[in-house]
């Protein structure tokens, strides 16, 4: 495979090999306004959080199918959650939030493309998580209450053995959730080919 992008060398693995779980965990964070992100850092976070995970996703499904089983599991985050927040939510990670968005929106809709067949997809909206992955970027967590790597695993778990696509460990509530998700679906079928009366000229 010498030569080969290391994205398309996972993907032709997950295509080759009879995978029975695919975890998408790998993550950057490059929290930084966009206009001071340099577009290296852009490119890296938006191949390692929504390039690769969609790739590899894409090259695994189909032998899952064919076998009748498998699991696809995408860890995001709860600031996927961050974007109607007011200005005072900092540090702003616009980028860094769409990524985790994709992940939610396409472990659902995949989801649903995948009723039937045997093969799940899920997505894991984590908060803080007491891992490395933030002092690497150099930023100091350790005020910060967090959440154990163990305990994350167990949530996904859990939420998967319950039927959830989508699973929040952290959040004790799950009618919150249900919220969120009858929200959208409410503006989805709530849409109309006539202009909104509030987009109208007075």
């Amino acid at each position: 495979m010498k030569g080969i992008p290391p994205i398309d060398s996972v993907a032709e693995y997950c295509a080759d090999e009879p995978l029975d779980v695919l975890v998408n965990n790998a993550g950057v964070s490059h929290y930084m306004p966009l206009a001071e992100l340099p577009a290296d850092k852009a490119r890296e976070l938006i191949n390692v959080k929504v390039l690769a995970p969609t790739q590899l996703m894409r090259a695994a499904v189909g032998g899952m199918q064919r076998r009748g089983t498998g699991t696809l599991i995408n860890v995001a985050g709860m600031i996927a959650f961050s974007g109607p927040a007011d200005p005072s939510v900092m540090p702003r990670r616009a980028v860094y939030a769409g990524t985790l968005g994709h992940l939610v929106a396409m472990a659902q809709a995949l989801s649903a493309e995948l009723a039937g067949t045997g093969v799940r997809a899920h997505v894991v909206w984590p908060g803080i998580v007491a891992t490395e992955f933030h002092s690497a970027q150099g930023l100091d967590m350790s005020a910060v209450p967090r959440m154990s790597a163990e305990d994350l695993v167990t949530g996904a778990l859990r939420g998967l053995e319950l039927g959830e696509v989508v699973s929040a460990p952290g959040v004790e509530n799950a009618g919150l959730l249900q919220d969120v998700f009858t929200a959208d679906l409410a503006a989805f079928g709530g849409q109309s080919p006539q202009l909104a009366t509030r987009y109208r000229s007075s």
